[in-house]
């Protein structure tokens, strides 16, 4: 354990050790920091403690406003950084812990903090991996014959998003306005989108790279595969319902996607791992692996209006419903050639599970807006209203501990008006 006090509540036990990107009124400067309790480790202040044969050689990288650096020194280098910041922070160490000028330095506490984006993220792809949400999905645009195209089970489905309009928790995110086709006999018209939702999804952030035209083998992946953010990737449901044939999501998606500011190191999530969902049809060889790579991670959707005194939950879910693995995404992803770069960001897709409580998105819970969705207080929602306030929160359940995200939160603002 550390000597660092820990609530047993707290997401961010001895057990995590999540990297992140802060910055302080005193000093504004972005520098990479561990959160432990309710506690952030500036790393820029210790970099001289990590002298591991790794590490000893790329300590500047633990002065870089961003983690992408760090990302970039790979596999070994991240492990061996775990190692040392656990001997660091563990109540029988007394390089910190006996140090009181070193500590008053290192130590910064969270509400002292603003968080920004992990990383600068070249690129974003969105999956499409949860089998609950897209068979949602494909009964209600396409009917229950025809609920899963027939690719689903046989590849990751994914589209490439906007990563410049990827924003960190708190960012409020506006209404899009844009083309929708409300009457299927007149023409299209333009407006604030109506039917505005919420995607709860996860995402990995890449380390590691590789070169065009070579690669990633899935027995190679996890070598690739940093950390975890929670993601809420809003949706505007008219226009994209518009634009979405023959090319995907467009407008619909690019006006904003919240992550948490946390990157939970995959090393913390694997004693969650379970078993993979057993596929059928059998993927195509370079899609399999028998290692688990299914993570049992507690996902909960709350809404605040204006107005309401409480957040209402709205969604309990698990990112273990997930058909598709990160190994195979990631696979998939690069097995054209596609060169992959540290600090990419690739999302798992809303993610749904088989009751209608795990439903990751207003579109399911209102089932396309034909159901109101009860928030309390005599409210009702079937898709999101200006100045509701949504968060994602996630974690890991331990035996007297968690390994959790933080929160991922973001306010809705008014249209623009044009």
């Amino acid at each position: 354990m550390s000597f660092i006090k820990v609530e047993a509540t707290s997401d961010f036990s001895f057990h995590n050790l999540p990297y992140g990107i802060f910055s302080t009124s005193d000093n504004p400067k972005r520098r990479i920091g561990v959160a432990i309790g309710d506690q952030i480790l500036d790393l820029s202040v210790i970099l001289s403690l990590f002298r591991g044969p790794v590490m000893s050689k790329h300590q500047d990288v633990f002065n870089q406003p961003t983690l992408n650096a760090f990302m970039a020194v790979g596999y070994e280098g991240w492990r061996e950084t775990r190692r040392t910041l656990q001997v660091l922070l563990s109540a029988n160490e007394s390089t910190l812990r006996d140090d009181v000028s070193l500590r008053s330095r290192a130590f910064v506490h969270q509400s002292a903090a603003t968080m920004h984006l992990p990383a600068d993220i070249g690129d974003y792809t969105d999956f499409y991996s949860s089998r609950d949400h897209a068979t949602n999905v494909g009964i209600m645009f396409r009917g229950k014959e025809n609920a899963l195209m027939p690719n689903w089970l046989r590849l990751p489905v994914g589209y490439h998003g906007r990563a410049s309009s990827v924003v960190v928790s708190g960012t409020p995110i506006r209404r899009p306005s844009g083309q929708m086709r409300p009457d299927q006999t007149k023409p299209p018209v333009f407006g604030p989108s109506k039917q505005l939702d919420i995607e709860l999804e996860m995402a990995f952030f890449v380390g590691g790279g590789n070169r065009l035209g070579e690669p990633i083998p899935i027995e190679k992946t996890h070598e690739h595969i940093f950390g975890m953010v929670l993601m809420n990737d809003w949706s505007a449901r008219d226009i994209q319902a518009w634009e979405y044939v023959p090319l995907g999501p467009f407008l619909g998606k690019n006006f904003g996607t919240t992550i948490s500011p946390w990157v939970v190191p995959m090393e913390a999530l694997l004693p969650f791992a379970e078993s993979n969902p057993i596929k059928d049809p059998e993927p195509l060889p370079y899609l399999q692996h028998q290692d688990a790579y299914t993570f049992n991670i507690n996902l909960f959707v709350s809404l605040k209006g204006q107005g309401m005194a409480e957040p209402a939950s709205i969604c309990n879910s698990n990112f273990k419903y997930m058909y598709w693995t990160m190994k195979q995404q990631l696979a998939h992803h690069t097995v054209n050639g596609c060169n992959i770069r540290p600090g990419d960001l690739l999302a798992s897709g809303t993610i749904s599970g088989p009751d209608p409580t795990s439903f990751g998105s207003m579109l399911e819970l209102s089932w396309r807006g034909s159901k109101s969705i009860d928030v309390g207080g005599g409210e009702t929602r079937t898709f999101l209203k200006d100045g509701d306030e949504v968060t994602i929160t996630g974690y890991c359940q331990g035996d007297g501990y968690r390994v959790g995200f933080g929160p991922c939160m973001g306010t809705i603002l008014p249209a623009r008006q044009h």
